[in-house]
């Protein structure tokens, strides 16, 4: 396996540009895919029979080194193995838990890793997908307020300063979104959960660049009936109205789908026989735009 490891690695160890790197490279990752327990340096060094403890601890913490070209490596092996119009990019959170307020981005935030609440680090990431093969294509750190609002916090972790700016994990997502679709990844439809379909903008960026998604949305998201008509109040007092306005009143995505037909639809069989949940379809409009009166109803 460590001659097939690294002929699979070849082009990423090529990427690196540097002799002693790319020797550190293949005994670095078949240190922590091989046997063993512990995955820090120090054990992996003594299990590598070519490699010292100095050599494999400066690869990875002292060397300096660009990551873009490794990324478009990985971008044009995820395309050729698994990109085209039925693949799926998927936007989802990644949460690492952990203990202490050293690490750069750890805060008590919502940890997908636990479904709860804890002290973590969460990165937002996409994932090119085509049947049941899932590649990572991008990975990046969400720095929570309370960190980009505290400079030196920020240099005491040595935060570059491209990075110190609050993003919200939407604008992270399309940023990367964007730099996958710039170095040629190729995908039919974005999918992302509610965390990231309860942003207007991010659903609104998506439609602008023209590509084709579904997301998850809360059950309380405000939605009309696909029927719903724009109008023009008359007013009855007062200065008259300046914008047109629905015809009838939004209602939560919930409540529309109560009256909906629901079925059972169910997919493949999965390890514990075939999946299957209760489905049901529904078009509407969201309501996205500016809050405003609609006659007397609020």
């Amino acid at each position: 396996w460590q001659l097939d490891l690294e002929r699979w690695l070849e082009p990423f160890v090529s990427a690196l540009r540097h002799k002693t790197r790319a020797r550190m490279c293949p005994a670095y990752i078949a240190g922590l895919i091989g046997l063993g327990d512990r995955k820090s340096v120090q054990p992996m060094a003594a299990r590598h029979a070519g490699v010292n403890y100095d050599q494999l601890h400066h690869f990875i913490a002292s060397g300096v080194w660009d990551a873009a070209p490794l990324e478009k490596v990985l971008l044009a092996e995820a395309d050729r193995q698994v990109g085209g119009n039925d693949a799926w990019l998927i936007v989802d959170d990644t949460a690492l838990p952990k203990k202490g307020r050293h690490s750069v981005g750890v805060a008590p935030q919502y940890a997908s890793a636990l479904g709860k609440n804890a002290n973590c680090q969460t990165l937002v990431s996409l994932t090119l997908a085509s049947g049941e093969v899932p590649v990572m294509v991008g990975l990046r750190l969400f720095l929570p307020e309370s960190w980009t609002s505290d400079p030196a916090r920020l240099d005491r972790a040595g935060v570059p300063e491209d990075h110190r700016a609050y993003r919200t994990k939407p604008e992270i997502a399309l940023a990367e979104i964007d730099r996958a679709r710039a170095a040629g990844l190729r995908f039919g439809c974005v999918l992302a959960d509610a965390g990231y379909g309860l942003s207007a903008p991010f659903r609104q960026a998506l439609t602008e660049r023209g590509l084709t998604w579904a997301v998850g949305i809360p059950f309380k998201q405000k939605v009309y009936a696909a029927d719903v008509a724009m109008i023009f109040p008359v007013a009855g007092h007062g200065r008259p109205r300046r914008r047109h306005i629905p015809d009838v009143k939004s209602m939560a995505a919930q409540a529309m789908l109560e009256k909906a037909q629901w079925r059972t639809v169910s997919w493949r069989r999965g390890t514990k026989g075939r999946l299957s949940a209760r489905f049901a379809a529904v078009r509407v409009r969201v309501a996205d735009g500016p809050p405003q009166r609609i006659r007397d109803m609020g």
